[in-house]
């Protein structure tokens, strides 16, 4: 089970430097239901997610690279490329912000997972986060694979930023 839930960073207030950092490469077989597999470092996955917005079924199995190799072959849409950063936060909860590369260089989104719904819904997000986006299949990243890279808004914030950089 999956549970987490999901914001857009406009700025990282602070720098990533000296935090865990993972690199993973991901594509999908399937959007419905999600099939997905996932070189995440040096590990290889093939996964499988239910429908849902913040809590989900998750399974994951593990792959040999050459499996992994064969079935990204044949994947739909396009792959996502990010970094993968882990920063701790309260209640011994953990921050995964998730820095896209690729074809959705620019987009940033900020992941923390719960081990209940409760907790999740309790949960006050630092104010370094954007808006939230949980609530959305917009964000997931199944979703964006089908979409070009184009079409995927930003958070907000950016969004203004960028049109105030242009008028200067």
């Amino acid at each position: 089970m999956e549970i987490e839930r999901k914001f857009l960073i406009g700025e990282i207030p602070f720098s990533l430097e000296g935090y865990v950092c993972r690199e993973i490469e991901q594509a999908y077989l399937c959007t419905e239901p999600v099939v997905r597999v996932r070189r995440d470092n040096c590990d290889f996955y093939l996964t499988y997610k239910s429908k849902g917005l913040i809590v989900r079924d998750e399974y994951n199995l593990p792959l040999t690279k050459e499996a992994y190799a064969h079935l990204l072959a044949k994947h739909d849409g396009t792959v996502i490329t990010k970094k993968r950063y882990e920063i701790p936060d309260k209640d011994g909860l953990t921050i995964e912000l998730d820095v896209f590369e690729g074809d959705y260089a620019g987009l940033i989104l900020a992941e923390v997972e719960f081990q209940s719904e409760a907790q999740a819904l309790s949960y006050a997000p630092p104010a370094w986060f954007g808006e939230e986006v949980s609530n959305s299949a917009e964000y997931h990243n199944s979703t964006l694979s089908k979409k070009p890279s184009s079409r995927i808004p930003l958070c907000a914030k950016k969004q203004r930023n960028n049109k105030e950089r242009k008028l200067i």
